[in-house]
């Protein structure tokens, strides 16, 4: 399994470490930055919050105060009654004491003004105050309320109205008692809280009364300024009583920051705002601090990378290039040795590393050169299988490698128990056909290349002293020089390589170890040809064989590809298609079948329920009837599927069976139920009938009535017999148990005796033509007296009641032969193979109109049998005639 380019590549994974750590870095900077600005914004957000808090702490108690001492206010008499005198001195007490209060006034239960203090500079005495909103409140409440902000006409400011309800001990309304308060008391002090702040934070503080109007601001002149549409979400909340943050855009588009905290005292709220560029200007900075330290880091980063890429990672993924060139290419040196230069000049680990390279590259391409002409020789001796191109193409290439001009191979005779040369190059005619090398030789140089498995070599032939025996030999052959290596095979003969030279040579370690290379090549070579030979051999045996098998087989064999072509057909198949056998490989499966389904009656059915098999029908086969010109014949196609050693689909086989002998063992079957239960039912029928008849109480039968009716269940009961022995004698001849009991017998006596047990008692209308030399019969007169019996019982059946039955003998070749003909429509030749069958019966109108459980034919033919005899249909023009033999014996011998 191939690993992925990360692991393969050192310079991905150390980009990929660099990433990774880059990664943690930038991830940790903006999680902090993330952390630290959300906990900024929510510092800002608090301390905003925190000052609305306080503001509107101190308003609530200022309105608390306010609202104490008008209530305070409506609990004295004066004022309860309206005494203006003394309210006077009341309310200038009041007025001096409270410097946020500008106005004090009575307002009787019509609404009209009865006094305010100071009375200066204008009096709105007798005016009608009954539209305020603070007056109708009032007429329903007994508690202080706190009016709207408002321009007071008395004294032209900005006012909203501390009022106390007062009422009479009767719950009468006597009308109200109020202060008005002074806003600009509470924008001063809104303006000192935002001259804390810098202009250019554009900071804003207020408060918004219970109907969202701007009752305290810094800038007089947005007080009673409607504020709902402008902050309509931070309105909603100061209504339902809830404080917090709220970021939005105002009326300008621009994102501001809104704190808000209600008064729910008097249903006021403090709204504390800025933009949030202002708002959040520190976290903004902060925020962009963290993106600057995060590109410083990635450019150092990068700066890092490149670096490293071009004093490491490029450098060793060229040098690994060049690692996978070595003895790929043989111009991997020229094309790197500008950056080989480099490397090999460094110093360090790299320039160690290069150095290194090189020489393992200069040590691989010679050892290369080496293999290479090695190889070249292997792929020349391994290109064919046929033994006699091996053995030349290896002595070809030996010459190649050596540089020699004589060599030759020897291998083991196993017929002559020597070794021979089976090929050879330069040496001469003779010395192929004449050099025998013994196995038991000590001193051959085959011999002991073969028996140490190591290479040996002479160098001189005329000074070595094991070698003065064959001196002669190498003379004439014209060589003084050899070298002998072993082919080690396993499968092949044992054999040997031997390569000459005509001077005196000292073979080198170099060109011995490439000789013994390329013999080990060799001799694979030799043993795949051995092999091929061996296995080609046996393959060829195999598949006529199996040829033979398949074509001798009863069945057609259908065999096709995955794409519906034919690969092989059968000869039974050929015949019942009607096609050429070699011309049905290559034709599509569905015409075959269509041939093959010409002749069948039912061929929708059939291509319907192929179709359903192909479809995956667990029911892979199906049956249907084939007419040919030898008669009907029943067939069973069954389909399978062809798969490898893996289970793998190639194909799919179809087999056609030939099921007509047990389509009709079927309808033998069902014609001896059918039979049986007839011949069985005709008898008991008349049986029961007149046993029933003689046992009935309210009719006396006289004796000749009483004889006959026992005389016919008395016939009956024999037919009954003659039934039950019939089948018995049928079991016994299929199992092979019938035995016979041999006399010495005259044919007339059997003929007389077989014609008074007969059904139809055919006596008067029977011929005899019984030689009177006739010699007498050697067999058992039971067996054969049924045979001649159940004979013209049959002729006497199957022809009009007149007609004479024909019966004849005579003696042929040691055989007595027995004919038996009569005048009837006869037998057609078709049916004369299958009349001696078990419960077979030729379907015509007279056979239909005749009794019998079609076993008389089937017992005689196991009857004459079992004497050594044989019975068959002899052909005549009228009638039928059956004909069967018995051995002749000669009567001393019987006696």
């Amino acid at each position: 399994m191939r690993s992925s380019p990360l692991r393969r590549d050192l310079g991905l994974q150390l980009l990929a470490l660099w990433l990774l750590f880059v990664l943690l870095v930038v991830v940790a900077v903006f999680v902090f930055e993330f952390v630290a600005s959300n906990r900024l914004e929510a510092d800002i957000k608090a301390a905003d919050l925190a000052l609305a808090r306080a503001v509107a702490q101190e308003t609530d108690a200022a309105m608390g105060n306010a609202l104490s001492a008008v209530q305070q206010l409506g609990t004295f008499p004066a004022v309860q009654s309206a005494n203006l005198a003394e309210m006077d001195t009341l309310f200038g007490i009041l007025f001096t004491a409270r410097s946020d209060v500008n106005l004090i006034y009575r307002l009787d239960a019509q609404g009209t003004m009865l006094y305010h203090y100071p009375v200066a500079p204008g009096s709105t005495v007798g005016n009608d105050f009954s539209f305020r909103d603070y007056f109708q409140a009032a007429q329903t409440s007994y508690a202080p309320l706190v009016s709207k902000g408002r321009i007071s006409p008395t004294t032209n400011e900005p006012v909203a109205t501390a009022v106390m309800p007062l009422w009479r001990s009767d719950n009468q309304f006597l009308g109200v008692v109020g202060t008005n308060l002074k806003l600009q008391e509470l924008s001063n002090s809104l303006a000192n809280i935002a001259r804390d702040y810098r202009p250019e934070e554009q900071f804003q503080i207020l408060i918004l009364d219970a109907s969202g109007q701007i009752i305290a601001h810094p800038q007089p002149e947005r007080l009673l300024q409607d504020a709902t549409a402008a902050m309509p979400g931070v309105f909603a909340a100061l209504q339902t009583g809830q404080s917090g943050n709220l970021i939005a855009a105002d009326e300008a588009s621009e994102e501001m920051l809104y704190s808000y905290v209600p008064i729910s005292s008097v249903g006021w709220g403090v709204v504390v705002m800025r933009p949030t560029a202002v708002a959040f200007a520190t976290p903004t900075a902060f925020r962009r601090g963290a993106f600057a330290t995060v590109v410083l880091f990635l450019l150092g980063g990068i700066v890092f990378w490149l670096i490293l890429s071009r004093q490491v990672v490029r450098p060793l993924e060229q040098l690994a290039t060049f690692s996978q060139e070595i003895g790929q290419t043989t111009d991997a040196v020229a094309v790197h040795q500008p950056l080989l230069h480099t490397l090999t000049e460094r110093p360090d680990q790299m320039g160690h590393l290069t150095r290194s390279l090189r020489r393992m590259q200069e040590a691989i391409e010679a050892r290369l050169n080496e293999l290479s002409t090695l190889l070249q020789t292997s792929t020349a001796v391994v290109s064919s299988l046929e033994t006699d191109v091996v053995l030349n193409s290896i002595l070809e290439q030996v010459e190649s490698l050596l540089n020699v001009q004589m060599c030759a191979i020897f291998a083991y005779d196993e017929q002559k128990g020597n070794f021979r040369v089976t090929a050879s190059r330069g040496l001469p005619d003779w010395y192929a056909e004449t050099v025998i090398v013994d196995p038991n030789d000590p001193s051959s140089v085959t011999m002991r290349a073969i028996h140490s498995g190591q290479p040996v070599q002479i160098s001189d032939t005329e000074t070595n002293p094991s070698f003065v025996a064959r001196r002669q030999r190498a003379q004439i052959s014209g060589y003084r020089a050899m070298l002998a290596v072993p082919l080690n095979t396993h499968h092949a003969p044992r054999s040997a390589l031997l390569a000459f030279r005509p001077d005196p040579h000292v073979f080198t370690d170099r060109e011995i170890n490439l000789l013994f290379s390329f013999a080990n090549q060799a001799a694979m070579a030799i043993e795949n040809a051995t092999l091929y030979a061996r296995s080609d051999m046996q393959l060829q045996e195999q598949t006529r064989r199996l040829e033979a098998l398949i074509q001798s087989m009863q069945d057609g064999l259908i065999l096709e590809d995955l794409q519906g072509k034919v690969l092989y057909a059968n000869r039974r198949l050929a015949e019942w298609a009607q096609l050429p056998m070699d011309g049905i490989p290559g034709l599509p499966v569905q015409e075959v079948m269509d041939r093959l389904l010409q002749r069948v009656q039912e061929r929708e059915r059939v291509e319907t329920a192929v179709a359903s098999i192909l479809a995956g029908n667990a029911n892979r086969q199906t049956e249907f009837a084939l007419d040919t010109e030898n008669g009907r014949r029943y067939l069973r196609l069954r389909l399978f599927e062809v798969t490898d050693s893996q289970q793998t689909p190639i194909g799919r086989g179809r087999i056609v069976q030939d099921i007509t002998q047990r389509h009709e063992l079927d309808r033998m079957k069902s014609s001896l139920i059918a039979t049986v239960s007839h011949e069985l039912r005709t008898p008991l029928a008349a049986i029961k009938g007149y046993a029933t008849t003689l046992l009935a109480d309210d009719v006396e039968w006289d004796s000749q009535s009483q004889r006959e009716f026992l005389g016919i269940i008395s016939l009956e009961t024999d037919h009954l017999t003659r039934l039950v022995s019939d089948l018995l004698d049928m079991s016994r001849i299929e199992a092979g148990n019938l035995t016979v009991s041999k006399l010495a017998c005259d044919l007339d006596t059997l003929i007389t005796e077989a014609v008074q047990h007969a059904h139809s008692q055919p006596a008067a209308r029977l011929q005899l033509d019984i030689p009177q030399d006739l010699p007498p019969l050697f067999v058992d007169p039971q067996r054969i007296t049924a045979v001649l019996r159940n004979l013209i019982e049959n002729a006497a059946k199957y022809s009009p009641p007149d007609a004479p039955i024909h019966i004849s003998a005579q003696c042929a070749a040691r055989q007595i032969v027995v004919k038996i003909k009569d005048e009837g429509p006869g037998i057609p030749a078709a049916h004369g193979e299958h009349i001696f069958s078990s419960f077979y019966r030729i379907e015509n109108g007279l056979a239909r109109q005749t009794t019998g459980a079609g076993l008389g034919l089937a017992i005689s033919r196991g009857f004459v049998q079992a004497h050594g005899g044989k019975i068959w249909l002899e052909p005549t023009e009228t009638g039928a005639c059956i004909a069967f033999s018995l051995p002749q014996h000669d009567l001393e011998k019987i006696v």
